[in-house]
């Protein structure tokens, strides 16, 4: 069967603590977040866009939720039948009179790759943004397309 399968990439740490008290858990994650990580090197689950893939008799379709970008904001690239999907954000810089107590929203740089299957036709994948979900449409080449059940007669 041939499915997209995704390159690894760096970070994805994820905080789970299901056996401590809410309030807890806050202060903690707090605390780990502002005291020993700098912030440029934050590893984080949720910086990472999610995505879906999903795969038709005709074609794979990948979805990416990426909110309050635009469509100029990202860069996909095929090279040697790896698809790259990323963003190059920078932060703006705010006026020094600025005080926040806590700001939690930034934009960050992504990169999201997959090794697509021998399957796909790559002359002819397509890309939309709409709605906060870039979606890359990936078909089949006509060989690799499954083909609908027969009958077949005994002589």
């Amino acid at each position: 069967m041939n499915t997209l399968v995704s390159v690894p990439r760096n970070g994805g740490l994820s905080k789970s603590n299901s056996n401590v008290h809410p309030a807890w858990t806050s202060l903690f994650d707090d605390l780990f977040d502002r005291e020993f990580l700098p912030f440029d090197s934050k590893l984080k689950s949720d910086s990472m866009p999610k995505v879906n893939i999903k795969e038709t008799a005709e074609e794979f379709i990948v979805e990416m939720a990426a909110p309050g970008l635009s469509k100029s904001d990202f860069h996909i690239k095929l090279d040697n039948r790896v698809l790259s999907i990323g963003t190059e954000l920078s932060q703006e810089n705010n006026s020094d009179d600025e005080r926040y107590t806590r700001r939690e929203f930034t934009f960050e740089s992504f990169k999201r790759t997959f090794k697509l299957p021998e399957s796909v036709d790559e002359d002819q994948i397509n890309a939309g943004y709409e709605n906060g979900i870039l979606k890359v449409v990936l078909p089949k080449r006509e060989e690799a397309k499954q083909k609908p059940a027969r009958t077949i007669d005994i002589s």
